[in-house]
């Protein structure tokens, strides 16, 4: 069933979906004529005398000049050849497409005014994976994420440049190409496109598809560092957590008992001495649940930003456009900065139980290895998670907490939530190479309590590591087995549920 632009309600997934081609989306009747309907209105304003923002006059502190109905194109025109300002490296392919995505669900809403010839050609640019080369700076994710906003619509006039599979080529080339002429914008066309908060938007959703794998493979890695070492599996019992039941608190307690469901191993701890483990093991359910906590608040609120009308003014009737705030990336950038924290803290506690295994406690060899001196075992890659921590750390001061007025003082706070969202997923890729290492780590501790046997789920885990990295018996180097180790958990090819 196709999804419908501008009628149902986007959810992370159903982006992911429709930028893999999964899903199909589709223009309704109902939201053409929504469409249409708007556009009428803005010509309406467009050749009246009244002064309407963004429609007959100029832009951000230039919004004090009243433009000409003649001077209308030329107008929209030149709002995306002077924003597109952008500068750093090209982002991700897969973002320029989400962010298209998300652009087009927001103008099919029926508040932008744009013509359906525009709307029509941004999905013919979607369809054929035609995908704008946006630059990952410059925006401070007020008056949207204009200069991305700007570089990602260029191609529409003739302007900028394109992916093609792995190449750069000019807009005017993959025109001609496709045998499409340059569109002219029209009334309020360029601000329609360039206010709003895609870029943030697109980031959010990237970052949050990536840390749900995480915050489930957190949970395995956790299990099987638990299993190392021989942990107790008693702080995870529900009724314990039903007595604080936060969300996430409650979900990962529930995954460590499924992922220790029936292990021989955590029966033979019942067996020993110990009164409690470390926190970074004991502690799994309140540290792994907060950073869900976040998560879940962070999808709740990109759900409703995917859904809602970003750009400014917002046309209500033929005679009233409302300026206001709608494109401020704020309640993003807030919530991007809190899913930093979350994440980040996932990269920590890993950290942790990675130097615990390495201490030679409760049957354990020091270093993970039973020739030390001669060999130094698993002892440096946790040099290399705790650099990694260290960045994580270092990224997670808050861009949101930020503001450098722009415009002439007209823009005077500003969320730099672009920021936010492109910190976020940089975290996000150094989660993925501590729990890789975790996992490495926790499968060779795994070996010295055998003939123990684990849970299925972990004995498969165990199963898919193996078949990548070997067990350490004597030092050899590590850095393919780091790499295989990251792959895995790159292409989600470790069990989770």
């Amino acid at each position: 069933m196709a999804f419908k632009y501008g009628i149902d309600q986007l959810t992370v997934e159903q982006v992911i979906e429709i930028a893999e081609g999964k899903l199909q989306a589709t223009l309704t009747n109902e939201t053409i004529k929504a469409i249409k309907e708007c556009r009428i209105k803005v010509e309406t304003m467009a050749n009246g005398d009244k002064a309407v923002y963004g429609i007959n006059t100029g832009f951000g502190s230039l919004c004090d000049i009243q433009i000409t109905p003649k001077e209308t194109s030329k107008l929209q025109e030149n709002l995306l050849i002077t924003h597109a300002v952008g500068v750093g490296n090209p982002i991700d392919k897969k973002l320029s497409k989400i962010m298209m995505i998300c652009k087009v669900h927001a103008l099919c809403k029926g508040f932008s005014g744009v013509r359906l010839e525009l709307i029509e050609r941004i999905l013919y640019f979607i369809e054929h994976d035609l995908l704008p080369i946006v630059p990952e700076q410059g925006s401070v994710g007020a008056s949207g994420d204009l200069a991305p906003l700007s570089h990602l619509f260029l191609p529409l006039l003739g302007e900028g440049e394109f992916w093609v599979k792995n190449k750069i080529i000019s807009a005017k080339d993959v025109l001609n190409t496709h045998n499409l002429k340059p569109l002219q914008l029209q009334a309020k066309e360029g601000l329609g496109l360039i206010n709003g908060t895609q870029f943030i938007l697109a980031h959010a959703i990237v970052g949050l598809h990536k840390m749900e794998y995480l915050l489930d493979l957190a949970d395995v890695s956790g299990a099987m560092s638990l299993e190392g070492f021989q942990g107790s599996a008693s702080p995870y019992r529900k009724e314990l957590h039903w007595i604080r039941p936060f969300k996430g608190n409650l979900k990962v307690a529930e995954r460590m008992r499924m992922l220790l469901l029936s292990s021989q191993n955590v029966d033979n701890h019942l067996k020993c001495e110990r009164v409690q483990d470390p926190y970074s093991i004991r502690c799994i359910p309140q540290v792994h649940g907060a950073s869900r906590n976040a998560y879940y608040h962070l999808k709740e609120l990109a759900e409703i930003e995917m859904n809602s009308v970003t750009d400014n003014p917002i046309v209500l009737s033929a005679t009233e456009a409302i300026s206001g705030g709608n494109f401020h990336g704020q309640p993003l950038a807030m919530a991007l900065d809190y899913g930093s924290i979350a994440a980040s803290e996932l990269g920590n506690i890993s950290d942790r139980r990675c130097y615990l295994l390495l201490e030679g406690k409760y049957g354990l060899p020091r270093l993970l290895t039973a020739a030390g001196g001669l060999n130094s075992g698993f002892m440096i890659p946790q040099y290399t998670t705790a650099a990694l921590v260290t960045e994580n750390k270092s990224l997670c001061f808050p861009p949101s907490a930020d503001s450098i007025p722009t415009s002439l003082g007209q823009e005077d706070h500003v969320s730099m939530g672009s920021i936010s969202g492109r910190k976020f997923n940089q975290i996000l890729g150094n989660i993925e190479k501590i729990l890789a290492i975790e996992l490495m780590y926790a499968a060779q501790a795994m070996e010295f309590r055998r003939p123990n046997t684990f849970s299925k789920i972990i004995e498969e885990n165990f199963r898919i590591i193996r078949e990548k990295v070997t067990k350490l018996e004597e030092d050899r180097i590590l850095k393919d087995d780091i790499y295989a180790m990251i792959e895995l958990v790159k292409n989600k090819s470790l069990i989770v549920k």
